[in-house]
């Protein structure tokens, strides 16, 4: 989505800031469930799926309110 974001409303554009500044707040936390949890065998997350999850909008939010402040 951020590619073609990009490539549809060009690299400097808002749209484009925004989704990479979103991308870049929330992209490990699939990756940390399933590398890191699985590498110390963790088989229960279930709360901590739920904390990632709180932290993926909290970074979403965050991540629109300092384009806005920046880009704005």
């Amino acid at each position: 989505m951020l590619i073609e974001t990009m490539s549809h409303h060009g690299v400097d554009s808002f749209p484009a800031l925004l989704a990479a500044t979103i991308q870049g707040s929330t992209e490990t936390t699939f990756y940390v469930l399933a590398v890191y949890f699985g590498s110390v065998g963790i088989t229960r997350a279930r709360h901590a799926v739920g904390c990632a999850l709180l932290s993926d909008l909290a970074g979403v939010l965050a991540a629109i309110a300092i384009c806005y402040w920046f880009f704005g």
